[in-house]
């Protein structure tokens, strides 16, 4: 399976994070272990929410719209407002 997820940082609400893996568990793992540069900083993360997909090119897609103006707009309506 192959996953697109959202993190939020609780020391610092405003930042958010989009991804995409193969392995969630480990993804997540390095983001808090600070072996992603740019996440690193405001690390721990925690996980907001996450998409599975079987096909890889469509877990792409979707990861590149959720970036997208349109896509960023869609995930503040519905999952970044608690």
């Amino acid at each position: 399976m192959f996953c697109v997820y959202l993190l939020r940082s609780p020391p610092q609400p405003s930042e958010k994070y989009t991804g995409f893996t193969s392995d969630l568990k480990a993804r997540l793992q390095k983001h808090n272990d600070g072996g992603s540069p740019h996440t690193a900083k405001f690390r721990p993360w925690k996980l907001l929410a996450y998409f599975a997909f079987e096909d890889e090119a469509k877990a792409l897609e979707f990861e590149k719209y959720l970036k997208s103006g349109s896509g960023r707009a869609f995930s503040s309506r519905h999952f970044w407002n608690e």
